[in-house]
């Protein structure tokens, strides 16, 4: 088994990378995934992400080692494992993040990271359905649509950020970001567009590309300092791929730089405890990592318009069921994340550092409370855009079938704890503008018990999680901590390159899933030797 390029994850990066490596008839590429295929119902329809969340098939299931800041819980971390990876089981939010995210990467010292080189790349790669401008294309694969159907609430959320003095945008995704709105979201004709149906499906048919799924990955092998391949587990039986060209690690932010680990590329230190052989220090794997934590207000509904998960709602769900199939409308096209924004916690910040989601649903732990979401409700998420702690992944054992022990250390920087705070008070102002008067019920979390700061922050450390953007484990630079270089290349290695969310340096202010497929494309130019 010989290629040129050996892809490992098929998920936001990797299916990009397949497409656009395996564009030359003459390139022989092999993508490797370790979940099954995407042919799920509940992958093509958008609301099937409640189902997603708690599926084992087609999601990681991690969880985080117990987070001191937290009160000692674990959170759960939901990662897709399957073709297109989590924009398979994402809430399909089509954010870039702010253009001074790009700039402080390129002042870091990433040449060609800059918002003005990322743009184009962002404008080449979606199809905005509402039309080419300035700050969008309609010439790419990945498909941005307006929804199809936003909950009554949802809409009413957007009326209160704006009563409460935030201004109203169609666009988070241009030079302003600021302001709350609905979301644009990755689907197409009332389906999700994830990354494996935009990049990957209309080209499996090429001769030239092997996709290997239910495949795990368990080292890469080396020839002194060069990737010569990997060593695969499939239904049991071990086996060895050759890539004349290049590795290419795209597992995400958890699965890269554990893999590395595996391999013997990282800290010598933490290798020698598992008894790994060192093939090249590098201290920086596994280190950086970086997620948005994520605090919910939820109120009771006075209003039966919510999506609920009880008898009586399920019943009146027929009638969604009868258009989504036939019409392709309706709640069942719902990315259940409808409305939100990009606001500022405090007039003194230059640009947004909280980001808003409203789920017409009543939330508890990730949705997993399932009895928790059995009455009418809705939930104001809110998280800070630009946290300062930083965790860790590490090894477990030396086993490719372990997890690896994954510590975001959330709210562990007390100005992450503050901005937090800050925030749960500005979702309960926007919460009790008049727009939203029809719908407010009790205050079922933080409760009306809690007011003072010192209450909320001790909600927050019973409460608060993530919201499922883990980035920053393999990061770009030219410090003695970075892994890869400004062309994703593995420092002190050759023909070994990390693409995916690991190498983002510091967390965007948005959803990381757009950024994802940005940093493949970018990537793809710089081993083709384009643009």
């Amino acid at each position: 088994m010989q290629f040129d390029y050996i892809i490992v994850g098929a998920g936001s990066a990797g299916c990009v990378l397949a497409n656009r490596l395996s564009e030359n008839p003459n390139t022989r590429v092999c993508l490797i995934e370790a979940g099954p295929a995407d042919n799920s119902l509940f992958v093509r329809l958008p609301l099937g992400i409640i189902l997603l969340m708690r599926s084992n098939a087609r999601n990681w299931r991690y969880y985080t080692v117990p987070q001191k800041a937290l009160n000692n819980r674990q959170v759960y971390i939901p990662r897709g494992k399957t073709l297109g990876g989590s924009s398979a089981v994402n809430a399909m939010c089509y954010t870039r993040g702010h253009k001074w995210d790009y700039d402080h990467w390129a002042e870091l010292g990433n040449e060609g990271w800059s918002y003005q080189d990322v743009l184009p790349i962002f404008k080449r790669s979606e199809h905005y359905e509402p039309g080419e401008n300035e700050f969008h294309g309609t010439h790419g694969k990945l498909n941005v649509s307006e929804l199809r159907f936003s909950h009554p609430v949802s809409r009413a959320f957007v009326e209160a950020g704006v009563e409460a003095g935030h201004p109203a945008t169609d666009d988070f995704n241009n030079d302003v970001q600021e302001g709350v709105g609905l979301y644009k979201v990755t689907q197409k004709a009332g389906e999700r567009c994830s990354v494996a149906h935009a990049y990957l499906h209309p080209i499996m048919d090429r001769p030239n590309l092997t996709v290997m799924t239910e495949t795990l990955v368990n080292r890469v092998l080396f020839d002194g300092k060069r990737a010569i391949g990997v060593e695969v587990e499939q239904k049991g039986q071990i086996r060895t791929l050759e890539a004349a060209n290049e590795v290419i690690l795209s597992g995400g932010a958890i699965n890269s730089p554990q893999l590395l680990k595996l391999s013997g590329v990282g800290p010598a230190a933490e290798l020698a405890q598992h008894n790994i052989p060192l093939v090249h220090e590098l201290p920086g794997v596994g280190e950086n990592l970086q997620d948005h934590p994520d605090a919910l207000v939820v109120h009771n509904s006075l209003q039966k318009d919510t999506l609920s998960l009880g008898p009586g709602a399920l019943l009146g769900s027929l009638k969604q069921v009868w258009d989504f199939f036939y019409r392709r409308t309706g709640q069942m096209t719902s990315n259940a994340a409808e409305a939100g924004g990009f606001i500022k916690s405090r007039p003194e910040e230059s640009i947004p550092d909280l980001q808003l989601h409203l789920t017409a649903t009543k939330l508890d732990n990730h949705g997993l409370n399932l009895g928790f979401s059995m009455g009418y409700g809705y939930s104001g998420h809110v998280c800070v855009l630009r946290p300062k702690s930083r965790g860790s992944i590490t090894l477990r054992d030396a086993n490719p079938r372990s997890p690896a022990l994954i510590d975001p250390q959330l709210l562990a920087h007390e100005d992450d704890m503050e901005g937090m705070v800050r925030g749960v008070k500005e979702v309960r102002r926007i919460m009790a503008q008049q727009a939203l008067n029809d719908w407010r019920g009790e205050e079922v979390f933080p409760g009306k018990q809690v007011q003072s700061d010192e209450e909320i922050r001790e909600f927050l450390r019973q409460k608060c999680d993530n919201i499922y953007h883990p980035v920053g484990s393999c990061k770009m630079g030219n410090d003695e901590m970075a892994v890869v270089d400004s062309q994703l290349r593995v420092h002190g290695m050759e023909g070994l390159r990390v693409v995916d969310a690991s190498i983002m340096p510091t967390l965007i202010g948005g959803n990381t899933n757009a950024p994802t497929v940005m940093i493949a494309e970018k990537a793809a130019d710089a081993i083709l030797g384009v643009g």
